[in-house]
Parts: C-alpha cells; structure tokens; sequence
C-alpha cells in the first residue's frame, strides 16, 4: 500500500455513487459537505462511481492535496450503495487494504480474538 498510514488516520467512504469527473476542488467539496469532514485533517476519503470500477482517495499529505486513481480492467469494488442509510462509512487499514485487493468487505467477518486468562485469575 503506498499510503503511511498511522493508527490515528481514519479512513471513510462516501457511500454511494460520485461523479468521477470532479478534481481537486470538487473532491474538496464533497468532504466539507457530504461527509461533513475536514479535508485537511490527514485521514483518506475514498470515492467510487455508479458502477463500480473506479475508485478514488483523496487526502492531505500536510504540504499539499492528493488524489490517487483506481480503474478496474475487470470486475468492480464492493461499495456501500444506499446512500440514504449514511452519507459516509469508516473502514480501517485491513479493511482498506481489502477493498483495492477486491475482496467483499460484507462476505467477510472478524474473528473474535480471545485474550489468555492471567495466571492465578488476576485482572490487570
């Protein structure tokens, strides 16, 4: 992934379809009013179009914007479509890492992680 991701970095989607001919500022728009974000916090905002096939991240680097590109040659990313549920959704960087790998983010699940009981039944 080319993108240094710290744990504090969120990363949202913008459910449904957006209009892949928006740049900078149009991208820029869409994060002040339809996710309602700041685009110069450092998290990734995340575009798709109606069907599917391309993608785009937009974010702010501290000197500057990017936008990176995602064209499908086949098949197409699995995206949160109903936009009347919520304007934006929150994926983490497994997750992400997932979605531009092609794997169904909603065919997969998390394994529930048990942690080791102390010896002796202390809690710490």
């Amino acid at each position: 992934m080319m993108f240094g991701l710290g744990s504090a970095t969120k990363i949202y989607l913008a459910a449904g379809a957006t209009d892949m001919r928006k740049g900078f500022d149009g991208l820029y728009g869409l994060v002040r009013q339809r996710l309602q974000a700041d685009p110069l916090s450092g998290h990734l905002f995340l575009f798709c179009n109606r069907p599917r096939t391309r993608l785009k991240v937009f974010f702010w680097d501290g000197s500057g914007l990017w936008v990176c590109a995602k064209r499908l040659v086949k098949g197409c990313f699995s995206w949160p479509q109903d936009p009347s549920a919520e304007a934006k959704a929150s994926i983490n960087a497994e997750e992400f890492a997932m979605l531009l790998g092609g794997i169904d983010l909603s065919q997969t699940r998390r394994k529930t992680w048990w942690r080791a009981e102390p010896v002796g039944g202390e809690q710490k």
